[in-house]
């Protein structure tokens, strides 16, 4: 029977480790973090096509029951004036749901530990030799493939090869938080995306009227220790003096804001050259890099994990998948790479440019059929349908 390792517990370890479970095939996921992962304390929208994904392997009522829905984005300018909205949601009907970061790992995890696959904490990998992954605290694990879905920061990548580029910093962070008791007029089931003058602001509200925000902070990259050591009061003072120009309720919001406010940088990786060998794969941000901007980080990493899990059901060689996994996912997700990155230059402009996107931006919105972003949302996985090389 094949046995695959997995490395990273975020969201494609667990997702592609239930997928193979599902076609037969073992796995255990190692997470190098000793009881999560990295920036938990952030929110991200699961996509149509992510919950489609989940869908094919029998994991989405889960993660649907502990998030919620977001049918409609409204867009405003900097000064209030309400440019138009757009549905997200399409005609699926499952839509699209917001989650915190880690209590989607945590339903992933319980899920996957449901079904009897192990997760074992605190492995940090080191290296690859052949068929046996070895990690930080010594120990060493074999198998007869490995799946790097450790993320942006990706140990697995250079082990594939080494001259695969890192991520590169999209001159941002994202900083997110929770204001419990903000003065804001609550719309369940939207998004409010606001182009101020200075920084782009977006909010929804949670069912128990919480308002879940982010924005994207100009600024340089920071290390992870920077990005610890900055305080939640320092990052609402630089947010708010961005938004102190702006009639939006964005400053308000921040001002509404306690201590959970998180922090992480923006990157984006337009293509990888090399995806695997012989014996070793990467999958979701370890291969590909999308800044937040289009939302779909979460949803490519599980249509991935799902896809690859079929390509290693029907081809007769684990090169053989994993060459036919590169040419099924490639094209898709770096589109996204550069969708979203063509998004993050229109979100905070020149002020002249600016002038002419709030112009431009209701008009456009008017006009339909509103399907230019159907490629991205309307991606089915048909599980029982067989892969070819």
């Amino acid at each position: 029977m094949t046995h695959a390792l997995i490395i990273g517990g975020g969201i494609a370890g667990p997702v592609t480790a239930m997928a193979l479970h599902k076609a037969g095939i073992s796995s255990v996921v190692y997470e190098a973090y000793p009881t999560g992962a990295d920036d938990v304390g952030a929110f991200m929208t699961i996509m149509n096509n992510g919950l489609d994904a989940l869908d094919a392997i029998e994991a989405r009522e889960p993660v649907v029951a502990a998030a919620f829905p977001a049918n409609t984005v409204e867009f405003f300018s900097g000064t209030g004036k309400r440019l138009g909205d757009v549905p997200i949601g399409g005609d699926s009907v499952a839509g699209p749901h917001t989650i915190k970061r880690a209590t989607l790992y945590r339903v992933l995890h319980d899920e996957a530990t449901r079904r009897g696959i192990p997760v074992e904490h605190g492995k940090r990998l080191v290296d690859v030799s052949g068929k046996v992954a070895r990690f930080e605290d010594g120990s060493q694990a074999e198998g007869d493939l490995v799946i790097g879905a450790d993320g942006i920061h990706s140990a697995t990548r250079p082990l594939i090869d080494t001259a695969n580029p890192k991520p590169e910093f999209k001159g941002a962070r994202v900083v997110c938080g929770y204001a419990p008791n903000a003065p804001v007029d609550p719309k369940p089931g939207a998004y409010r995306m606001v182009y101020g003058k200075r920084v782009f602001f977006a909010y929804t509200t949670a069912p128990d009227g919480e308002t879940w925000w982010f924005t994207n902070l100009p600024g340089p990259e920071l290390s992870k220790a920077e990005l610890a050591g900055t305080t939640p009061a320092e990052w609402k003072r630089r947010i708010r003096d961005l938004l102190s120009r702006d009639r939006t309720p964005a400053a308000a919001i921040v001002d509404a804001t306690g201590d959970e406010v998180v922090a992480s940088n923006s990157y984006d990786l337009a293509t990888t050259p090399t995806w695997h060998d012989d014996t070793k794969v990467i999958i979701g941000d370890a291969a590909h890099v999308a800044a937040p901007n289009a939302g779909h980080g979460a949803s490519m990493a599980m249509e991935d994990g799902v896809t690859l899990a079929q390509c290693l059901r029907d081809l007769p060689t684990i090169p053989a998948a994993f060459a036919t996994y590169d040419h099924l996912r490639r094209p898709r997700v770096e589109r996204v790479v550069a969708t979203s990155a063509r998004m993050g230059n229109t979100a905070t402009p020149s002020p002249l440019k600016r002038l002419l996107r709030d112009a431009i931006l209701p008009r456009k919105l008017k006009k339909g059929p509103r399907n230019t972003a159907t490629w991205l949302t309307h991606h089915h996985i048909d599980w029982d349908a067989k892969i070819t090389s």
